[in-house]
């Protein structure tokens, strides 16, 4: 290895570690402003008129929108840097880890996720559990209906396996399709949760995997993700 390429290695390390530290460290003050806010809450019940306690509320909640966002900033900048570990993985037990990652949502939705039998692949266990809980959790708190339906399968295409993840949404309109894999970009307002990065993480994360993603949506049709993924043979 020559010397420039060592500088740069020390100097990924470095940056690497300073992003987590950093991270760790906003997320610890983002955690004390939520509990303190809280505590408020708690301490002063009765004695705050209803617009300190919205306030207070309104505090709480973008501490945790914030904390939130951290998180998926730290995952989408740390996929595709390091080693690259990949391994035999199972994808129905991926997706079991990724409705464990979800299950805040599905219950408070209602809602139901089915799949069909899953191949083993090759790929990283805990980076594609996030893929299919970012695609399962858009799905569901973007679905309008009262009972969000995803359905996961899978199908083999030459020296590739394509995942489809169907839901029963809202659709998305083909002039969208072009912005919505790009970083920070939303199709919903602030009633619905999220930061942009779900599905940009997602892109990512699959051509990491040397995978392609893409997605086929019309309104009132609902939506499918596709992402590939190469076979463990």
């Amino acid at each position: 290895m020559s010397d420039s390429d060592q500088r740069l290695d020390r100097a990924n390390a470095e940056f690497e570690e300073f992003v987590s530290m950093t991270a760790h460290h906003l997320r610890e003050s983002l955690r004390e402003v939520a509990s303190y806010s809280q505590l408020m809450a708690k301490t002063y019940a009765g004695r705050l008129d209803s617009d300190a306690g919205v306030f207070l509320d309104r505090i709480r909640e973008g501490a945790a929108r914030m904390e939130s966002l951290l998180a998926d900033v730290v995952d989408y900048w740390a996929t595709g840097t390091g080693d690259r570990q990949v391994s035999r993985t199972d994808m129905e037990a991926v997706l079991g880890q990724a409705l464990l990652l979800t299950d805040k949502q599905i219950a408070e939705r209602a809602a139901i996720v089915t799949h069909d039998p899953l191949p083993t692949v090759t790929g990283n266990f805990e980076i594609l559990a996030k893929v299919l809980h970012h695609l399962i959790r858009n799905a569901v708190e973007y679905c309008a209906t009262p009972s969000p339906r995803v359905h996961v399968s899978a199908r083999r295409e030459g020296s590739e396996w394509v995942f489809p993840v169907r839901d029963n949404g809202p659709g998305i309109d083909p002039a969208f399709h072009g912005r919505i894999f790009g970083v920070f970009k939303r199709l919903h307002g602030k009633e619905h949760p999220g930061n942009g990065l779900g599905l940009a993480f997602c892109k990512k994360a699959v051509e990491w995997h040397d995978g392609r993603m893409w997605m086929e949506s019309a309104p009132g049709e609902g939506s499918t993700f596709y992402f590939t993924l190469p076979p463990a043979d």
